[in-house]
């Protein structure tokens, strides 16, 4: 029996987030800077963000903002549809 939890790397999360903000925001047909503009952040923020820069965190509610937005429930931009 083995109880051992396996967890992801680090970024693996970030990483689906960080795909699915820019397929989202494209799918809206927004730029970056209109992104930005929606959720009081600059367009480098967002730039950093979809860029999947390892050194770039963000947070829950930056992820809700942009959720809103978009206008897409927030638990779309967790959906890895890699894995399907």
């Amino acid at each position: 029996m083995d109880n051992e939890i396996k967890f992801h790397e680090d970024y693996y999360y970030y990483n689906i987030v960080r795909k699915n903000i820019k397929k989202y925001r494209k799918i809206a047909g927004i730029t970056q800077q209109e992104l930005a503009d929606r959720i009081g952040v600059s367009m480098h923020y967002i730039s950093q963000i979809e860029s999947a820069n390892p050194n770039k965190y963000f947070t829950l509610v930056i992820i809700g903002r942009i959720a809103d937005a978009l206008n897409i429930d927030i638990k779309k931009l967790f959906d890895n549809e890699e894995k399907k």
